[in-house]
Formats: C-alpha cells, sequence, structure tokens
C-alpha cells in the first residue's frame, strides 16, 4: 500500500516537473520572441527615422520594390513620406525609341559566312558556329561575372539576336499558373534563358498566369491592346532590339516580333538614362540589351542575400555601358530574377516558396535551330 502511494507521488512529481520545464521553455520563448520583435522595431525604426537620409532612401526604395516588403516602410512613413522618397531616387522616363540603324547585325551573317580569319582575338564564321578567344566551344554565348559594391551577378552574350525570342505560355488566365524558367527553356527547347516581362503579382503571391503590358510572341500580339501604349521592349524580324514606349499596333507595324513590358529604358540611342539620388533601390535585377555589332546581352543580379544585396537601375545602366550597349531595358526583377544556361541555374534569388512561375521569358534557341516556335 505504501509502495503504491509512493509510485503515485512520483508520478505527480514527475508530471509536475515536465509541466514546469514546458512552462519555463514557453515563457523562455515567447520573451526571446517579444525581444527579437522590439529589437526589429527599433532597428527599422532607426532606418526610416534615423539621422541617415542616404539609408533611410535606400532602404525606403528597396522595400518599396518588393512585392511585399512595403509594409516595413509603410509602418513608420506616410504614404506623403514615401513618395517624397521615391521621387527622389528614380530613373527619368525616356521619350526617344531605339533607331534600328544604328544596330549593324553582324552575327547572323558572320553564321553563314565560309570565309574563314584568324580566330586568335576576332570572331571567326562557320557553318553552324562563331568561335571567338571568349567562347572556345563555340556556341556563341559567352557569360561574364560581374560584381559591385553591394551586388553580384552574372552577363550572358549571345552573338546571334536570331536566337532570343519570347516564350510564352499556352494560355493567359487569372486562375492559372505560369511556368517556371527552366519549363520555358525546356518547352522552347532553348539552351538559356532569362525571366521576362511583368505579370499580376498582389502581394507577392503571384501564380504567373496572367501578364501585364504587352506580349508579342512570335509575331503575334499575345496581350495588349493594339491601340494601347505600352513600354515595348523586344526584337523585330531584322533581329534588333527595340526599346521605347509606342502603341502595340506601332510595333507590329515595326516588324516587333518578340517583346514584353516593364521598364523603364535604361539606354536609348547610346544614351544613358538620367536619374536622381541612388536611381532606385537595392534588389534583384534582370535587364537585356544590345550592343552595335548586334550581340544581345542578357544580365541577371542577385540580391536580397548576405553575398549580394542587390543593385539600383543606375548600376544597371553602368554595366551595360561597359558591356558596350546600344540599347538597353530593365526587366522583372526580384524572386522572378534568375538565368538558365544548358540546364543549370546559373543565377537564382531568395525563395520565400517555390521557383517562381512566370508568364513570359526570354529564351536563346540552340545555335544550329532554325530559330522559330
Amino acid at each position: 500500500m505504501k509502495s503504491e502511494k509512493t509510485r503515485k507521488k512520483k508520478k505527480e512529481s514527475l508530471g509536475s516537473r515536465l509541466l514546469r520545464y514546458l512552462g519555463r521553455f514557453f515563457l523562455w520563448l515567447g520573451l526571446t520572441l517579444v525581444v527579437l520583435l522590439a529589437g526589429a522595431y527599433v532597428f527599422f525604426l532607426y532606418i526610416n527615422k534615423g539621422p541617415s537620409e542616404h539609408f533611410r532612401d535606400l532602404f525606403v526604395t528597396s522595400a518599396m520594390e518588393s512585392s511585399a516588403g512595403g509594409i516595413l516602410a509603410k509602418i513608420y512613413l506616410t504614404d506623403e513620406e514615401i513618395e517624397a522618397i521615391r521621387q527622389r531616387n528614380q530613373v527619368a522616363e525616356f521619350t526617344d525609341v531605339t533607331d534600328p540603324t544604328l544596330i549593324h547585325v553582324i552575327a547572323a551573317e558572320n553564321k553563314s559566312s565560309e570565309e574563314t580569319t584568324d580566330t586568335t582575338d576576332t570572331a571567326v564564321g562557320t557553318e553552324d558556329a562563331l568561335v571567338t578567344s571568349a567562347d572556345p566551344d563555340g556556341d556563341g554565348i559567352e557569360i561574364h561575372e560581374v560584381h559591385g559594391p553591394m551586388y553580384s551577378g552574372k552577363m550572358m552574350i549571345v552573338y546571334d539576336p536570331s536566337r532570343v525570342h519570347v516564350s510564352a505560355i499556352s494560355e493567359f488566365t487569372h486562375s492559372g499558373g505560369g511556368w517556371t524558367l527552366a519549363q520555358h527553356v525546356e518547352k522552347s527547347g532553348a539552351v538559356a534563358g532569362i525571366n521576362g516581362g511583368k505579370y499580376e503579382d498582389v502581394s507577392g503571391m503571384g501564380i504567373g498566369g496572367w501578364p501585364e503590358g504587352l506580349v508579342i510572341s512570335n509575331g503575334e500580339l499575345r496581350m495588349g491592346d493594339p491601340g494601347g501604349t505600352y513600354g515595348v521592349y523586344g526584337f523585330t524580324n531584322d533581329n534588333v532590339l527595340v526599346v521605347g514606349n509606342m502603341t502595340a499596333g506601332q510595333a507590329l507595324s515595326m516588324g516587333v516580333r518578340d517583346a514584353v513590358t516593364f521598364g523603364p529604358a535604361l539606354i536609348i540611342n547610346g544614351k544613358s538614362a538620367g536619374y536622381q539620388g541612388i536611381g532606385s533601390g537595392l534588389n534583384p535585377r534582370t535587364a537585356i540589351g544590345q550592343r552595335a555589332d548586334g550581340a544581345v546581352l542578357l544580365l541577371v543580379i542577385e540580391g536580397r542575400k548576405t553575398s549580394s544585396l542587390g543593385a539600383a537601375m543606375s548600376d544597371l545602366i553602368e554595366v551595360m555601358q561597359e558591356y558596350g550597349a546600344v540599347n538597353a531595358a530593365n526587366l522583372d526583377g526580384g524572386m522572378s530574377s534568375s538565368m538558365i544556361y544548358n540546364g543549370e541555374m546559373v543565377v537564382s534569388n531568395c525563395q520565400l516558396r517555390d521557383e517562381r512561375r512566370m508568364p513570359t521569358a526570354f529564351v536563346v534557341y540552340p545555335q544550329s535551330a532554325e530559330n522559330t516556335q
């Protein structure tokens, strides 16, 4: 009888100790969360209201370009204060449109040329390959690492602009999902690709099924009103990158075969866009450009990582100028920014959920293909 009472006391003692330990754990956890939240609140309060105008502007412009991050600025600042900061740090809108005569597309000509020249430092044409010292495997693509004070990324150079096209999902719907970049590349039979244009993405939860603005794919107007004015960023039938604002009807009339909308334009006809302050915040970025010789420049910058916070629009302009862009434009950025080459994701960004799905992408067809979808 006594041993049974003793066992009950031991069980009660063990149960009470367990409850006591659990209570202490949850109390510690709660206090830790309170301290972390209080610390985060004070940190962002200091950023938004502190003495450094530069860091405040950098944080606010970066946060407001994020689909969901803007709340971190709106907690502390009024809409009027945020708008004033954004106005002080922006890229000026262009009124010009690409002059196609400034681009001399030589890559396609070299590709079919039967003449051969010294390949030590210059390009040489063969039936299926364009070889340079920077492209020893002759696939017509170079990839360079790019770095800045706050960012890192990749620049892909495609010698033959006729290989670069817009991939678009089969059907645009608000309820259906888009394709991942890997799917765009695979379904197009492409060897490389980057993310494309603007799409519906409320609070960063978009599923990539509905593009916004204009979409032209393989000469067909897939999205947009023929009379509506859009930022048009894409290629003509003569393989010239067009950058500028025009109606969809004008774009089709001038022979635009593949294009999307995002922006802003970064360089038009060799003239870079003007910008104020830091020229927007630091974020993952994607941009497209073209050199005078026709080679296409595909730039993707990593961001929101400790190793690469991201780039401002002014950074994109500088990189594109460094690589000789005559025309260039900003594409969709943030978590969409990514680059694939030969089946490998060579640039990706911080994902809060699965790989981003998108309605459009710029893809690069194989060098020996007919380059039609």
